[in-house]
């Protein structure tokens, strides 16, 4: 496929505007064109992608708007945002169309950067955002994966609070910021940790790194004194065979180092899982 056709399958435009500069006629853009929002349009050989809805989203704007939510923190190099989540802006809007979540919020400019050539919410602003309008573990997720990609800080994200006293959801934001964590890895990560704080365990230290002096090894979170640490296992470390022989290594590694390494993969239940890390626990201040 030529380079100009690679283009042009990522391509985002406002219909009337290339009808106008006689980009396409009219029978050009329906056959090859699909409208994601009112006037503005992908091609058809393609689903469209996270980062095309947010761009069409933007232009349905007409460039007012300010991209704020999932999918800012996406542009801002986040992962782990759902293909299919909302489109999120900050704007003055009655109807936005579907597929959209339009807030008439307070913004000051120092809160707005550009990406890409995208009007978004800065890193700060986003987290603020996604720590006041979503559930609390969503929240976590979004926000580690946020910090991770971008270095922002709790601190940073809780200086907005005071700029914003009487904005809603303010005290949900506040119980996510504190238990954000950029050493997260994945969603699981930061599901795994609530489970293991809001059961009243101490909060892990996240990415503990193993050593023999040679080798080292990471292990996802875990207790430093009693050498108690814990794995997610996502589906790779099982379909992976290079992953798998790599697991092994590692995994002897951290045992002879004197760690009890406790490995979680989906199927294992919230029950199961702090049975465990109690076992461990009690193991430990017992020997």
């Amino acid at each position: 496929m030529a380079a100009g056709q690679h283009r042009r399958m990522g391509e985002v435009f406002i219909g009337t505007d290339a009808l106008a500069n006689g980009r396409f006629t009219r029978g050009q853009l329906r056959w090859n064109y699909r409208p994601i929002f009112p006037d503005v349009y992908v091609p058809k050989i393609e689903a469209p992608s996270l980062r095309q809805r947010t761009v069409g989203a933007w232009l349905w704007s007409r460039r007012h708007g300010v991209i704020a939510g999932r999918a800012a923190s996406a542009l801002h190099g986040a992962l782990w945002v759902n293909d299919c989540a909302p489109i999120e802006m900050i704007w003055r809007c009655g109807r936005p169309p579907a597929g959209t979540v339009v807030r008439n919020e307070r913004l000051e400019p120092d809160e707005i950067t550009a990406v890409s050539g995208v009007l978004a919410t800065t890193p700060e602003r986003t987290a603020l955002d996604l720590a006041r309008h979503l559930p609390r573990d969503s929240a976590v997720a979004h926000i580690d994966a946020l910090a991770r990609a971008t270095g922002v800080r709790a601190v940073d994200v809780l200086s907005l609070v005071d700029r914003y006293p009487k904005a809603r959801g303010l005290r949900r934001a506040t119980a996510a910021l504190a238990l954000m964590d950029a050493g997260a890895q994945s969603p699981k990560e930061s599901w795994l940790r609530l489970l293991l704080i809001d059961a009243g365990l101490p909060r892990p230290r996240k990415q503990i790194r193993v050593s023999d002096g040679f080798n080292e090894a990471f292990i996802d979170m875990g207790y430093d004194e009693p050498k108690v640490g814990l794995d997610y296992d996502g589906m790779q470390h099982a379909s992976d065979r290079s992953r798998y022989v790599y697991d092994i290594g590692r995994n002897e590694l951290i045992e002879r180092q004197g760690w009890i390494d406790i490995h979680v993969v989906a199927e294992h239940g919230r029950a199961s899982i702090l049975h465990r890390v109690r076992e461990a626990l009690r193991l430990r201040q017992g020997s």
